[in-house]
Order: C-alpha cells, then structure tokens, then sequence
C-alpha cells in the first residue's frame, strides 16, 4: 500500500479517535479511560483498513499502544468497558465498540455482521439432513452419480468431487475448497444435474464477485456439460451473476438506500433454490453477510474457492474460515458412502486446520486435473504453499522446467529480460490488433487473443507497479501499431489497443468491478471500448461514458482473482514489502494454465514465501456461539416430558 493510499485510512482512524475520546468524557468517563478507548479505537478503525475484522487487544498490547499503557489485559478490559462506549456480545447495545470474551475489539458494524453470517450459516447446517426433496429417492441420486461420476475406481482415496457433490445433496450448506483445475466446476455440472433431474424447476443461481469470474464460471459450466442428456444439459443455468448484480445495486440517492445497498436482503429474499458461488475467497465479511442473507433458509447453498488464495481486499477472510475444517463425522461417512458406492472407511478427510462447527459441511480438492504435481506450474505451487523457500530457489535455480522461467534481477526498473517477457506475452494480441482492426468479427478474436496473456504486480504503485507497467505497455503497443491504427492523440489517455478495467459498479450501465474492456475505432473511426455482453456478443460504450477504470495490461494480483490466462509475467517488488506474502504468490501463479515468468530476486521471493497472512477475526467463536443459542431455543421450547 502507497503512502498516499495510507493518508486518508491514518487521517480517518485519528479522526474516530479523536471523536471518540470527546463521546467517552461527555459520558464521565475517567480520563485514562477516555484515553485507552481512543487509543483502542484508532488502532481498530487501521486493523479494519489492513483486512482484519476485530483488533487483537494481545496482539496489539505487546507493542506500546500509545496512550497510557495499562500494566496488563485485564486492566485495559476494564478501562475499555469502564468508557461507555464499549459494548460485549451479551450487552452490545448500539455502542460504537464491542469486546468479546476472546478480547477482541470490534468496530461495531462488524460484530453485527459477523454474528449474523455466524446465526445465517448456522441456521443451513441446523436444517435436517436430508436428500432431494422430491423426484429421487437414495437408490436413484446413488445410480444418478455412478452415472456422472463413473464408477468408483478402487484406490487408496475415492473421488472427492462425487462425495462433494453428494454432500451438497443432503445439506443446505456446502463448502468446497481446491486450487485451479481441482475440479470444482465439473463438481458443480454434476450437483446441478443431479438437482435438476429430481426437481426440473429448481430455481439456480450462479455467482461470482466479479464480472470476469462469473463469466468464466457460466463458460466452464457450458464447457463440461457435453456429457449431460439434452433435457439435463438445457435446465442448466446459461448465466452467471455478479454478486452485486444478482443482490440489486440500488441507484445512489435511491429514495429506498435506507433499506440498504442491495434490493435483495434480509427482508427481501432472492427467489432461489440453489445458489452456487464461484471464487468466494474474494467474499468479504460484509458482502458474504448481505448474500447470504438474501439467501432463503430453504434454499441449498455451494461456496467454491480456494482456502490458500489471498482474501479479499476489504476485511474478512471468511472462505478460509467456513472452509477450514473437513471432518466428516462416521453418520456423515456412512450417508456419503451409501450414496457413492464406497466404504466408510476409505472416506478419510484431511486434518482441520481450526476445529469448526462447519464440520460435515466441508471438502478440501487437492488432486489436480490440469497439470501434475511434478509439473512445472504444479510444483511452483506445492511448494509456495507449502513454504518451501530452500526448495524452490534451488529448482528455479536449475532452470529444470521450461513452464517456469525466474527473472531475479534485483534492479528496480524494468528490465530488458522483463520487457522482452511483456512483448512475447502480448504478441499475439498485437497480431490480432493488426488483423482485425476492419473486421466485424474482430472484437472476438482480439477480446480472446487479450485474455491470453497478463502482467501481475504485487503493488500498484512503484517502478514495477500496475502504474509504471501499463505506461510502458501502452507506449510499446501504440509504437508497434504504427499507422495500422489512428493515431492517438497526445493529450488524451485513450489509443487503439488500450484494455480498461472497471474500477466501480454501474448498473445503469450493467458494468461491474473487474469488467474488462478493449478500446478500438468504431465505423466513424471514433474511439469506442467494446465490452462483452451477456447473450455472447459484445458492446460498445464512448469512453467518456464509462465509470472509474484504468489501464489493464497488468493488474494486481487481487484484482486477477477470479480469472485465467495461459501465461502470466508475475513482477514482485525488488526490495521486501509488507504486502508480500505466501498467499499472494500462490494466487498469481496459480492463475495460468500453461507458463508463468516470475520476477522476483531471491531474497524477496524467500521472504514472501515466509509471510503467512493472518486476519483477525471471531467468525468461529460467533459460530459455536450461534449453535448454542439454537440448541438453546430448542430446549427452551421443547415439550415437558410426562413423568412416568
């Protein structure tokens, strides 16, 4: 993060502080009191700003907190709640701070997301367990998997992707976790599928967080659907949603912006009986509080991701949460087992992570189908997550794989060896730019021959940033166009070829975070950005017209979650950055199918490698407290039983 993206987060926090310390003396509090709450309140509001849901008081109180450092815990328990304005989880009253019993300290907006996603989620897994409501009894959905899934092959691990999918059938909440190319979105044709074929008129959503994601998920549905019947193939769902599109975004200045962000919510349920979510790693707290709620308790829910990619950009890592805990239990074993045809005792999930009440809810994919774990590309990965820093730089060392190619040049400008990776990568679009430029067809071709190759940073800023590379790129692709293109003109950003990412929803213009489009001469040789369309062809908006965006010959690895190319050009900062961690050199690689050139001198990449990201956050104690309350109920509103 840029200094200048930390002014206005530092400016804010300050200001909370500030406004905080005036609330708490106005409510007598003492003044150390009124002190440790604004230095407490500072400190969560830039914990919130780095991706963490709720301040660790341990963590935290084991550096100098800046304000009269209490002698221990305890005593900052007690300042903090002696303030007036902190709240607990009995009592959070409309307080702007809650404090849990864990000592966490949250903004209270959170908490209340928190716990509610937390009583959401608890209210799937509480439903009774049971198969498809009508249409198939267990013999049926059992011969119905045999027959999408194949036969069980006698190894030491049955398939994972048949018992997921059988899982998904009896519970109203399904977690799957697997890297790229696991399978999850085979998984998901053959759930859907089997949904299909006891009920023909469920109701089905697809989803993803953003417009690139949801278009590959509608894509990849249609790609491996060839083996499905033709009744089957034409029930399923033809489109994919943004999330922010399926929820609604209310018009800003809507007279109904009281009710919230979105039409659909709480109050308001989605008409769904089966919501599938591609890529909800990238959910954050508050967006996966609002989907899910919009979500009616009768309805099935499939959360897809990765649990090893980065979070997402705004605070929570709630997939890695939900997904980290795989137990199943021996009932949950023998139900799977009956309807996969496997015995019970083959069915050995991995070891949790955390313990968690998601437990039979959840399945980690880790056999790859794409490339092999020997693989150059497989072997990048295993190894990044796993930490193996030694292990990896000796290979890349060795040079041993040519799907791999590691630039260590140290320097920090782009260096030849960079730019040549960046021409080779995009040669074959400036190819189609030079084919294509007069051809009604052309937006196709160039659109594809773009989603081939990308630049990923680490920063957005700094001499190999998203900023320095897009300048570079575009200078090189206007260069190389010559006179086959209109010349652009000098005072404006705009040029045959420019790609743009939309940086900000706009439903009236039905453009989401993550579109991608490309820039070319209409018919009048006026400028237009031709973004795809829903029904398969594409559309052309006048710059002019087009919400916040920027250049998108290279993005940050945040914002290419969700998507695919066959080759990525991975650039890590020359010198160490907090920003660097192991989570987000996994999701850029991972991102490419066949090469990756991965920039990075070796200390660097060792210390990234090191960087295992941490976000704080109550989201499993929230849960264990909701199962409690609802067992609570249960007992509260249960018959007496008759004495004998």
């Amino acid at each position: 993060m840029s200094t200048i993206e930390q002014v206005p987060e530092a400016a804010l926090a300050e200001g909370f502080a500030r406004q905080v310390q005036r609330w708490a003396t106005a409510r007598g509090a003492s003044p150390p009191a009124a002190a440790a709450v604004a230095a407490a309140a500072r400190a969560v509001s830039l914990a919130t700003s780095d991706g963490h849901v709720c301040l660790d008081l341990a963590e935290w109180l084991a550096l100098p907190p800046g304000a009269d450092p209490a002698p221990d815990r305890a005593a900052w328990r007690q300042r903090l709640l002696g303030s007036g304005l902190v709240g607990t989880p009995q009592q959070p009253g409309v307080l702007p701070l809650i404090l849990d019993a864990a000592d966490r300290l949250y903004l209270h907006r959170y908490f209340d997301f928190e716990r509610r996603l937390a009583q959401r989620l608890v209210r799937c897994i509480a439903a009774p367990n049971e198969g498809l409501d009508e249409g198939l009894d267990g013999a049926d959905t059992a011969a119905l998997l045999t027959r999408l899934f194949g036969a069980d092959a006698v190894e030491p691990s049955p398939d994972w992707q048949r018992l997921a999918a059988a899982l998904a059938l009896r519970k109203r909440l399904t977690v799957i976790s697997g890297g790229p190319g696991t399978g999850k979105t085979t998984t998901v044709v053959n759930l859907l599928a089997c949904v299909l074929a006891g009920q023909p008129g469920s109701r089905i959503a697809l989803a993803a967080p953003t417009g690139k994601a949801a278009a590959r998920l509608a894509e990849a549905l249609r790609q491996r659907a060839g083996h499905l019947d033709e009744p089957l193939r034409r029930l399923l769902p033809d489109e994919a949603f943004t999330v922010h599109r399926l929820l609604g975004v209310r018009p800003e200045g809507s007279p109904d912006a009281a009710d919230g962000p979105f039409v659909h919510h709480a109050g308001n349920r989605l008409p769904l009986d089966l919501l599938v979510v591609d890529e909800a790693s990238m959910l954050d707290l508050a967006l996966a509080t609002r989907l899910l709620e919009a979500v009616p308790d009768s309805a099935r829910i499939v959360l897809l991701g990765d649990k090893d990619q980065l979070a997402a950009v705004a605070a929570g890592a709630v997939f890695a949460e939900l997904g980290a805990d795989p137990s199943l239990s021996p009932a949950c074993r023998e139900q799977l087992g009956a309807l996969c045809a496997v015995a019970p005792s083959r069915i050995v999930p991995a070891a949790p992570l955390q313990p968690s009440v998601l437990a039979d809810s959840v399945v980690w994919f880790d056999r790859n189908f794409r490339f092999a774990a020997d693989s150059g590309i497989g072997r990048l990965a295993a190894d990044t997550v796993a930490g193996r820093s030694d292990a990896l730089l000796g290979w890349l060392r060795a040079g041993a794989d040519a799907s791999v190619q590691w630039l260590a040049d140290a320097d920090e400008t782009l260096t030849p060896a960079m730019l040549a990776a960046i021409d080779q990568g995009f040669a074959g679009y400036l190819a189609a730019l030079r084919a294509g430029l007069a051809d009604a067809d052309a937006p196709a071709r160039i659109t594809e021959a773009f989603g081939a190759f990308r630049v990923l940073c680490a920063l957005q800023d700094g001499p190999r940033g998203v900023a320095a590379v897009n300048q570079a790129v575009g200078r090189r692709v206007v260069q190389a166009l010559g006179e086959v293109a209109p010349r652009p003109d000098p005072r404006s950003a705009w040029f045959t070829g420019r790609p743009v990412m939309v940086l900000r929803n706009d439903a009236a213009l039905k453009l989401f975070n993550g579109d991608i489009g490309i820039t070319l001469p209409g018919a009048d040789g006026a400028l237009q950005v031709v973004f795809p369309a829903a029904d398969g062809g594409f559309r052309a908006l006048s710059p002019l017209r087009l919400p916040p965006h920027q250049t998108a010959f290279a993005m940050t690895v945040h914002k290419s979650q969700g998507s695919e190319f066959d080759a990525v050009l991975v650039l890590l900062p020359a010198r160490q950055s907090r920003v660097l961690s192991r989570e987000l050199v996994y999701t850029a690689v991972t991102r490419a199918r066949r090469r990756v050139a991965l920039a990075a001198p070796a200390p660097v990449l060792a210390a990234a490698l090191q960087a295992v990201t941490r976000r704080h956050s109550g989201l499993l104690d929230r849960l264990r407290e909701a199962v409690a309350a609802t067992a609570g109920a249960a007992a509260t509103v249960a018959p007496a039983v008759p004495p004998v």
